[in-house]
């Protein structure tokens, strides 16, 4: 039962940080241009 003292913490921490991570990217528009990255793939670059 002591480990769950260290366990709970230890992943809501790192819950919080994978949350926060995911906000940032989203408010920096790193999604932004899903259907350009798609027909990009398709163009062939010589």
């Amino acid at each position: 039962m002591n480990v769950l003292v260290i366990l709970i913490p230890v992943s809501l921490i790192l819950g919080a940080i994978g949350l926060t991570a995911f906000l940032w990217t989203v408010r920096s528009d790193q999604y932004d241009d899903d259907k350009g990255n798609a027909a990009r793939i398709l163009l062939d670059d010589d």
